[in-house]
């Protein structure tokens, strides 16, 4: 009898896990309304370390500001006759107006500016709304 419970323990076992598998595969994602890029231009007196920190410093606030929904990033090159006045840019994402300002205002990207604005010559920041 009591192998027997074992069986359906491990086979209602699997079950639950095979559930909680396609409960996360099928799960909707969340849902970005709102798109923010940083654009960045360094002084000419920064060098590659100060330029690997901001990117790695920015790119960690992502795993600290839950607001943040998607992060992309890198460094910008020309093509053709363009004319680029910023050197790395940061594309995030976000639901709403409300979480953006939040990350503004939180700790660790405030913490992010005071380590790094030394380096910036220049900086943009540019919103607009994601359209479906």
């Amino acid at each position: 009898m009591q192998r027997e419970t074992k069986g359906y323990a491990l086979i209602v076992g699997l079950f639950c896990i095979l559930g909680l598998l396609i409960y996360g595969a099928y799960s909707p994602a969340r849902k970005a309304q709102k798109q923010q890029i940083f654009c960045f231009s360094f002084t000419n007196e920064a060098n590659p370390q100060a330029i690997d920190k901001h990117m790695r410093d920015f790119a960690a606030l992502r795993h600290e500001i839950p607001q943040v929904v998607g992060y992309t990033a890198g460094k910008t090159f020309l093509v053709g006759a363009a004319n680029s006045e910023y050197d790395v840019m940061h594309y995030l994402t976000f639901q709403n107006e409300a979480d953006m300002k939040a990350f503004e205002q939180n700790p660790a990207y405030k913490t992010f500016v005071n380590e790094n604005k030394a380096s910036w010559d220049k900086t943009l920041v540019v919103n607009a709304e994601i359209q479906p």
